[in-house]
C-alpha cells in the first residue's frame, strides 16, 4: 500500500490479470474518489490539487485513469460505465477504505451514480456530480457531443468558448492524436447517447447526501437535464454555477470550491 503525500504519486492496481489502472495519489484525511469526464484525467488535476491541500480540511485524494484514456491500456472486454465502477468499488473494498467522498464530471458523474447503485458494503458516504451524463431526462437532451467538430466543443461545453477553443491544427501531433484517442475511448464506454435509459429510475436507491453541481452555460447537458437529474435522487440538491459550462471546476473554480467545502466540512 502506497503512502499519500501532499505531492501526488502515481502507482497502479491490476483488478484483473489482464487490467491495469493507474491512479495518482496525494494528501491524507478522508478519501475523496475523483473519476474524470471524456476530456481525461487533467480536467480534474487542479480540483484534486486543492482538496489535497486544503488548508482546514486536507483530504487523501485518488484520481484514477480510466483504462483507455491518455494511451493507458484497456482489454476489449473491458468496455462499460458498468466495468469501471465495479473496478473502482473493488479497489475501495482492496484498500479497506470507507466513508469516501466520491466526486465524478460528465461521464465520471456517471461512473460515481453507478458506484453508489452498487456499494453494498456502504463505503460511500457522499457523493458530488460535477455536470454528470448518464441518464436520459425527458425534454432534456444530451446533445450529440460525437457530431462536433473541435470549435463547437468549445461552443457547448464552455461559457467562455473563445478561451477554451484551440485549433487543432496549433496543437502538437502528440497532444491531437491522444485527443483524438481519448475520444473514441469515450464512445466506447458511454456509446452513441450517453445514458442508460434505466438508470434515472434506480437513483432512488441512493441515499447517500448527495452534491450536483451544474454551469448554467453548459449546453452538453443543460440546466435542465440537471433539475432532471437531481430529482431522481432522495437526498440531492442542485447547484447551479453562473458563467460556467460542462466543466465549471474549471472556469469558475473558487465557486466550485466553496460549494465543496460547505458540503463536506
Amino acid at each position: 500500500m502506497t503512502t499519500p503525500t501532499n505531492q501526488p504519486t502515481a502507482h497502479t492496481f491490476h483488478p484483473h490479470p489482464d487490467l491495469e489502472v493507474t491512479l495518482s495519489e496525494a494528501g491524507s484525511g478522508r478519501t475523496i474518489l475523483i473519476l474524470h469526464g471524456g476530456g481525461g484525467p487533467f480536467t480534474v488535476d487542479s480540483l484534486a490539487q486543492y482538496l489535497a491541500n486544503h488548508s482546514i480540511n486536507p483530504m487523501h485524494t485518488l484520481t484514477p485513469t480510466h483504462p483507455g484514456w491518455n494511451g493507458t491500456p484497456r482489454p476489449d472486454w473491458f468496455c462499460g460505465i458498468d466495468d469501471l465502477a465495479l473496478t473502482y468499488l473493488q479497489y475501495l473494498e482492496d484498500r479497506k477504505l470507507s466513508n469516501v467522498v466520491v466526486i465524478g464530471t460528465s461521464i465520471g458523474g456517471w461512473i460515481a451514480s453507478e458506484m453508489a447503485l452498487r456499494d453494498n458494503a456502504s463505503r460511500i458516504t457522499n457523493l458530488i456530480l460535477i455536470d454528470p451524463v448518464g441518464v436520459q431526462v425527458d425534454g432534456a437532451e444530451i446533445r450529440d457531443f460525437f457530431s462536433l467538430d473541435p470549435r463547437g466543443v468549445a461552443e457547448y461545453a464552455y461559457h467562455d468558448a473563445q478561451r477554451f477553443y484551440f485549433d487543432p491544427a496549433t496543437l502538437p501531433p502528440e497532444q491531437l492524436s491522444r485527443q483524438k484517442a481519448n475520444v473514441a475511448t469515450l464512445r466506447i464506454f458511454a456509446g452513441e447517447h450517453m445514458y442508460d435509459p434505466k438508470l434515472l429510475r434506480r437513483l432512488k436507491r441512493v441515499k447517500v447526501p448527495t452534491l450536483i453541481i451544474w454551469g448554467e452555460s453548459d449546453r452538453i447537458v443543460t440546466p435542465n437535464y440537471g433539475i432532471g437529474y437531481a430529482a431522481a435522487f432522495p437526498n440531492a440538491r442542485l447547484e447551479v454555477i453562473k458563467e460556467a459550462g460542462h466543466l465549471p471546476h474549471i472556469e469558475q473554480p473558487a465557486a466550485v470550491s466553496a460549494l465543496i467545502d460547505g458540503f463536506l466540512i
